[in-house]
């Protein structure tokens, strides 16, 4: 699926801390935010969980 390119502006602190934990899970400060958002909008039932990662196989 294509990607959106869009600006986002965040405190510098709050982006630290998200670059510290996208660090710790070896992913980019990018990488990381497109898995909150992509997991914040699951959990809050707004988008379908991916079929060949969500399977269930991983539980």
């Amino acid at each position: 699926m294509p990607k959106k390119s869009f600006v986002l502006r965040i405190e510098e602190e709050t982006f630290k801390a998200i670059e510290k934990w996208a660090a710790d899970e070896f992913r980019s400060a990018n990488g990381q935010l497109e898995w909150i958002i992509d997991k914040a909008l699951k959990d809050a039932g707004r988008k379908k969980p991916d079929k060949k990662k969500d399977d269930g196989k991983n539980n």
